[in-house]
C-alpha cells in the first residue's frame, strides 16, 4: 500500500508522550510511525497498542506542540531498528542511537531490530570464564562470570555512577580476547552525562567503549529505547564480530519509572506500587539477552545498576531484578558514611555462578575456601560490633577483639580499595593476609563446622 494512502488525520486526544488515533487499519503492533505536524515538522513514533481500529502511538520526541486536529499519523511498515557498525567504538549516542558527540553519524553496516529476543535456553552455553573487574569485593567474593547478569543495587546518593565507570575502565577477561564495554545510561543529569564522557576520555577506555546516554531532560520514552539499542549493539559485536561484551546499564530505576509513566498514560491497571503488572516480563526481555550461545565465540555479560527507593531491597524493582538475574552486588550507606569506597556490603551480596568462573580443581577449591573464610570471619566481626553497643569493648573476650579488628581491617583494606585496579592475585593475597588476624585454629574449627 502506498504510504500516502495510510496517513490518518484522526487523532482524538494527547496524553503525555502518547497520542490516540481512531480508524487506523493499516498499522501493526510495534510498528514505527511518522507523526506529521501542521508546519511540516516530522516526529517519530511507535504503535504501542491496537484496540480494534484505535491506535495508541508513543511519540519519541515528545508531544509538545502537536495540534491534534492538524497533525497526522503515517505507519511506515517497519519495526524499530538501530544502525550498527564497527565505527561505534569511541562514540557517544543518545537513547535513540543518534550521535551526540559532535561527530557525523556512523555508516551502518546493517540495521538490527532493537527489541531482539531472549536467548533460547536450548541454545545457551553455560556461562564460564572469569571477568576481572579489578574490584576485590566482586572478584574475590562474588566473582563475575562471562555471560552472567549481575546487578548492582545502590541507593540515592551512593557512588553508583563512579563504580559503574570504574568497572567500565578496569574490566578485562583473563585470557587474550577481544573485549569491549557498552554503557547504557538512562535518566541521568547533564552534569552526570558530562562526568561520564569526560571520565571515559581521560582514562583512555573510550576506544573500546560505546556509550548510549539518555538525560533526564530527554523525552521519557527514550529511556525505554536506550537499553534495547545498547543490547542490539552488544549482540552485533558479540555474535557477529566475536567480541566479549560487558553491558553496564544505569539506572534501571529510571527505566522502570518511565515504564510506570507510560503505563499510567495508557490508563493501565497498576500492579505493585503503581508499576505495570507486566514489569517482570519487560525486565526479563532485557536481562535475558545476556549470555553465551553455542557455537559462537562472543558473549554478553550484563551489570545493570539500579537505585533502591528508600534503600528498600524488597521494592518491586530490586525484587524483580533479583528474581531474573544471577545474584546481586549491594552498596551500603553505612560504609559510604565511613568513607569506604566502593561501599559494597558483601554480606547480602551473591554471585550464583561464581563456582563456574573461578577455575577447576585446586584453583577453585582454594578460591572458594578463602572466600568462605572471609565471609565467615567478617560476619562474626559484624556480630561482635553489634555486641559492643550493648556491653562495650570491656566486655569482649580476646577472640572477640580479634574478630572486631578483622572486620575493621577488612572494610578498610579489602573492600575500601578506592580507585585501585587490583588484580585477582593481589585480591587473594590480601585476603590471606587479613585472615592472619584471626587465630588459625579458629578458622579450622569454623571450616569443619561448615
Amino acid at each position: 500500500m502506498d504510504l500516502i494512502t495510510r496517513e490518518y488525520r484522526t487523532i482524538t486526544s494527547i496524553t503525555g508522550p502518547l497520542i490516540f488515533a481512531e480508524k487506523v487499519k493499516g498499522g501493526g503492533l510495534g510498528e514505527m510511525c511518522v507523526v506529521r505536524m501542521a508546519g511540516g515538522e516530522i516526529r517519530r513514533g511507535q504503535i504501542l497498542q491496537l484496540l480494534g481500529d484505535r491506535a495508541i502511538v508513543q511519540v519519541l520526541q515528545g508531544t509538545s506542540g502537536i495540534d491534534a486536529e492538524a497533525a497526522s499519523v503515517l505507519p511506515t511498515g517497519e519495526t524499530a531498528r538501530a544502525g550498527v557498525s564497527m565505527d561505534m567504538f569511541g562514540r557517544v549516542f543518545n537513547g535513540f542511537g543518534d550521535p551526540i558527540d559532535g561527530l557525523p553519524p556512523i555508516i551502518p553496516e546493517k540495521h538490527l531490530e532493537i527489541a531482539g529476543l531472549p536467548m533460547n535456553p536450548a541454545s545457551r552455553e553455560k556461562p564460564d570464564f572469569f571477568v576481572q573487574t579489578g574490584i576485590s569485593a566482586i572478584d574475590g567474593l562474588n566473582t563475575l562470570v562471562r555471560g552472567q547478569k549481575l546487578p548492582i543495587f545502590s541507593g540515592a546518593g551512593l557512588p553508583a555512577k563512579e563504580l559503574a565507570l570504574q568497572i567500565v575502565r578496569q574490566s578485562k577477561v583473563s585470557e587474550a580476547a577481544d573485549f569491549c564495554v557498552i554503557l547504557g545510561a538512562m535518566g541521568i543529569t547533564a552534569r552526570e552525562a558530562f562526568f561520564f564522557r569526560k571520565a571515559l576520555q581521560e582514562t583512555g577506555s573510550s576506544e573500546r567503549t560505546v556509550a548510549f546516554v539518555n538525560q533526564a531532560s530527554d523525552p521519557t520514552i527514550e529511556r525505554l529505547f536506550t537499553p534495547r539499542i545498547a543490547l542490539a549493539a552488544a549482540e552485533y559485536l558479540a555474535f557477529e564480530k566475536g567480541y566479549h561484551v560487558m553491558v553496564v546499564l544505569t539506572d534501571m530505576t529510571a527505566y522502570c519509572e518511565a515504564l510506570r509513566e507510560i503505563g499510567s498514560a495508557r490508563e493501565e491497571i497498576p500492579g505493585r506500587r503503581s508499576y505495570p503488572g507486566y514489569m517482570y516480563t519487560d525486565l526479563a526481555s532485557i536481562y535475558e539477552r545476556a549470555g553465551r550461545l553455542k557455537g559462537q565465540k562472543g558473549s554478553i555479560t550484563m551489570m545493570p545498576i539500579l537505585t533502591m527507593p528508600d534503600d528498600d531491597i524488597t521494592h518491586p524493582i530490586p525484587d524483580l531484578t533479583g528474581y531474573i538475574t544471577e545474584g546481586q552486588i549491594v552498596l551500603s550507606r553505612a560504609l559510604h558514611r565511613k568513607g569506604v569506597y566502593p561501599p559494597i556490603d558483601v554480606l547480602p551480596c551473591l554471585s550464583r555462578l561464581m563456582n563456574l568462573g573461578i577455575g577447576k580443581g585446586k584453583t577453585r577449591d582454594g578460591h572458594r575456601t578463602l572466600a568462605d573464610a572471609l565471609y565467615s570471619a567478617y560476619a562474626r566481626g559484624i556480630d561482635v560490633r553489634r555486641l559492643v553497643t550493648i556491653v562495650g569493648e570491656e566486655g569482649l573476650t580476646e577472640l572477640d577483639r580479634k574478630y572486631l579488628s578483622f572486620s575493621e581491617e577488612f572494610e578498610k583494606r579489602f573492600i575500601g580499595q578506592g580507585d585501585e585496579d587490583r588484580s585477582i592475585d593481589a585480591t587473594l593475597d590480601l585476603g590471606l593476609e587479613l585472615l592472619k588476624i584471626v587465630p588459625e585454629r579458629e578458622l579450622t574449627l569454623r571450616a569443619r563446622k561448615g
